[in-house]
């Protein structure tokens, strides 16, 4: 059973996980990169506008950063990467008012300041969202976990590269550590719509802009 989604503007902090150019170009499920970006786009600029910490990661790896592990299975990266590869998407331009973090790992708190970033701002609460959902999300969250956080997770502003891996993290992890909700939900409270207002000022908004092209 669900709970009611409350969320303290003063205590929550939206943490953007690798929707840079070099990940965004590969295949995902169950939404399309472009649908979580447009998803995670909405919101940033619904934290901006009500003046919410905004945490954007990206992840830089060279040969001698990455781990090399014995494993059963590696990841295929194209080589080399391009130079724009570490570049957030352009719909998520960093602001001066954001917080640009730069991991080496799957998770964004191992080895950067995110932690002590959210601390200084007093924020207990983080909204997740980004891709992979069961590498650099998932990895981050299980930190937030341990670190005593409050999680909400955006759940269509994921994806991973099957819906299996997708749903697994979502249903069998995300589900117990935290509150998995759509984006529109989030929006719905951090905006102060209800669920009916909120659907048509959606659906003016497309009529709007098809109208004008």
């Amino acid at each position: 059973m669900s709970v009611d989604l409350v969320i303290d503007k003063s205590k929550t902090a939206l943490v953007v996980i690798d929707l840079q150019k070099g990940i965004t170009t590969q295949p995902s499920r169950p939404y399309t990169a472009q649908e979580v970006i447009a998803n995670a786009a909405e919101l940033v600029n619904a934290f901006r506008k009500n003046n919410m910490p905004v945490f954007l990661v990206h992840v830089q790896m060279t040969n001698e950063t990455m781990l090399n592990v014995i494993s059963d299975q590696t990841f295929s990266r194209p080589q080399p990467a391009s130079s724009d590869w570490t570049e957030f998407v352009p719909e998520l331009t960093p602001t001066p008012s954001d917080v640009v973090i730069t991991k080496r790992q799957w998770g964004a708190f191992y080895g950067t300041e995110l932690d002590l970033q959210l601390r200084r701002r007093k924020i207990d609460t983080i909204v997740l969202c980004g891709i992979s959902t069961d590498f650099g999300v998932e990895s981050t969250a299980r930190f937030a976990y341990e670190y005593g956080y409050q999680q909400i997770f955006a759940e269509d502003a994921m994806a991973s590269r099957s819906d299996e891996q997708h749903n697994a993290a979502i249903n069998f992890i995300f589900k117990r550590i935290g509150r998995v909700r759509k984006t529109d939900e989030i929006l719905e409270v951090i905006n102060g719509f209800s669920n009916s207002s909120w659907t048509y000022l959606k659906t003016k908004s497309f009529s709007n802009y098809h109208e004008c092209r």
